[in-house]
């Protein structure tokens, strides 16, 4: 997919999106729409462009043999098996997540890969946050996998290589087999080149925390502020008295940091040397085992009697006050060390399935969920998936099945 088709392609869904409200008012004709047009709709929610005449008749007597919800899901399952399903509409949902602009003009990267490998063969998305996985590409002549480039990736999408073949498409390993990173200190997507190229990189290692917020569990920290919390781990690089007026550490900085610097002690060993180019980024993902990283100690004059990172180990303490509502697994002891055990805590979480199955409504419905009838069908869907085995690919389904009309 070259970048001018997945514009046009993201130019298309825009469009749709924007005409989402007039298209409400048809409604009442579109849901007794026939199994040809109901087939239509959910081919070009899923895959982003007009179904061939075979795949429509495919898809329609899908819908004729299963009347209700079970032939809508039968056309819903033909849709996701498109190419282009992975190639753009999965991609262009996925690739906003992987880099601080949040743009889906983004390159290919590891993390987007894994992603999309992860949709197409079914894997748990319950273990995004904390697996030894990574999805390569199968397809002879690009340049190796690497930690220290982003240009395997690159190049497979500057050569328009269909991510969804089995054979030459993606490929699943580990990212202990081709990163070389110690299988103990990978978490799924927040140690993939693509992620630690842009949350690692400079700065304090707390952006990885917050765009994983963002990405996985639908909250910036303004909605996360929480000025309740303990702030005996707040680090040194905060001040306690912001520009003489102790207040506004009281009630603004403490509200994220309490409950962000704990948690963002995961990633105490973790760093990204190098830069991030408009085409590839080029730089080294670092671990280092045992040994803080230096950048937890900036700044830290300006509250040297603040805390002192020691080592990764992390303790949730959103765990009461208001974020409990986030819902977190009680079978988990909120606290442990390194950033896979944090990643199993975030992924574990009600919020983290919750935000999940709410992207692909938007995505698939192009819409926010608003209605008291959007939110029952988002309800729905997201105990399906954490019943069946957090499989995306089935959630993407399913909410198509559900606004095959609207």
């Amino acid at each position: 997919m070259n970048v001018r088709k997945q514009a046009q392609v993201v130019s298309s869904r825009a469009r749709r999106t924007a005409v989402a409200g007039a298209v409400l008012l048809l409604q009442l004709t579109t849901a007794h729409a026939g199994p040809n047009e109901q087939a239509k709709r959910i081919y070009e929610r899923l895959v982003g462009e007009e179904p061939s005449a075979a795949t429509l008749q495919s898809m329609a007597q899908a819908i004729t043999n299963q009347p209700g919800q079970a032939g809508l899901l039968a056309a819903a399952a033909i849709a996701t098996q498109q190419p282009d399903f992975y190639n753009v509409v999965v991609k262009n949902m996925v690739t906003p997540w992987s880099n601080r602009d949040q743009t889906v003009f983004a390159p290919l990267n590891d993390y987007t890969a894994t992603v999309i490998g992860m949709v197409r063969d079914d894997v748990g998305f319950n273990t995004a946050l904390s697996a030894d996985i990574l999805y390569t590409v199968n397809t002879a002549g690009l340049p190796a996998p690497s930690n220290a480039s982003n240009a395997h990736y690159a190049t497979a999408e500057a050569n328009g290589v269909d991510l969804s073949n089995m054979t030459t498409g993606l490929k699943q390993t580990t990212q202990s087999a081709v990163y070389g990173t110690p299988t103990a200190a990978t978490a799924g997507l927040i140690t993939t080149y693509g992620a630690e190229s842009a949350f690692f990189i400079n700065g304090t290692n707390r952006a990885m925390f917050r765009f994983t917020m963002i990405n996985h569990l639908c909250n910036d920290m303004n909605t996360l502020t929480d000025t309740t919390r303990p702030t005996d781990r707040i680090r040194q690089d905060v001040a306690r008295s912001p520009g003489g007026d102790s207040r506004v550490f009281l009630n603004t900085c403490v509200g994220c940091h309490s409950g962000m610097d704990p948690m963002a002690q995961a990633f105490a060993y973790y760093n990204f040397n190098g830069t991030v180019g408009a085409v590839t980024n080029t730089g080294t993902m670092q671990y280092t085992a045992g040994q803080v990283q230096a950048k937890y100690f900036i700044n830290s004059t300006n509250f040297p009697f603040g805390f002192v990172t020691p080592d990764d180990s992390w303790s949730n303490r959103w765990r009461a006050g208001p974020n409990i509502a986030l819902g977190w697994d009680p079978s988990l002891p909120g606290s442990g060390t390194g950033a896979k055990s944090l990643g199993q805590e975030l992924e574990s979480s009600d919020a983290f399935a919750q935000c999940q199955v709410t992207k692909v409504f938007q995505t698939v419905c192009f819409r926010a969920p608003q209605s008291s009838a959007d939110m029952a069908t988002v309800a729905t869907i997201k105990a399906s998936f954490k019943s069946n085995g957090y499989k995306l690919k089935s959630v993407f389904q399913q909410a198509a099945a559900a606004c095959p009309g609207s």
